[in-house]
């Protein structure tokens, strides 16, 4: 498919440079520079912020530090074993 997209001279002139430096066509270029900004865009929006709920009137279990991943890891693997 083309396409005709205006671009500054500055610009065409530095993907000229960096595909040549790539071993790659100025098509190919734009293709992957593209790619990465939507890819970007992507991960930006799937990286939103959560919020962990804990129920009960204690909060969680006496012991467990929701800060230490491999002691959580453990306490995980003892109750799958019970």
């Amino acid at each position: 498919m083309r396409i005709a997209i205006y671009l500054t001279k500055d610009l065409i002139q530095d993907a000229e440079k960096a595909a040549v430096e790539q071993h790659a066509t100025l098509s190919a270029f734009v293709g992957d520079a593209i790619r990465l900004a939507l890819d970007r865009r992507r991960r930006a929006q799937s990286d939103r912020k959560f919020k962990i709920t804990t129920y009960g009137e204690g909060g969680v279990l006496p012991g467990v530090d929701l800060s230490n991943t491999s002691a959580l890891l453990d306490i995980m693997d003892d109750i799958e074993n019970d």
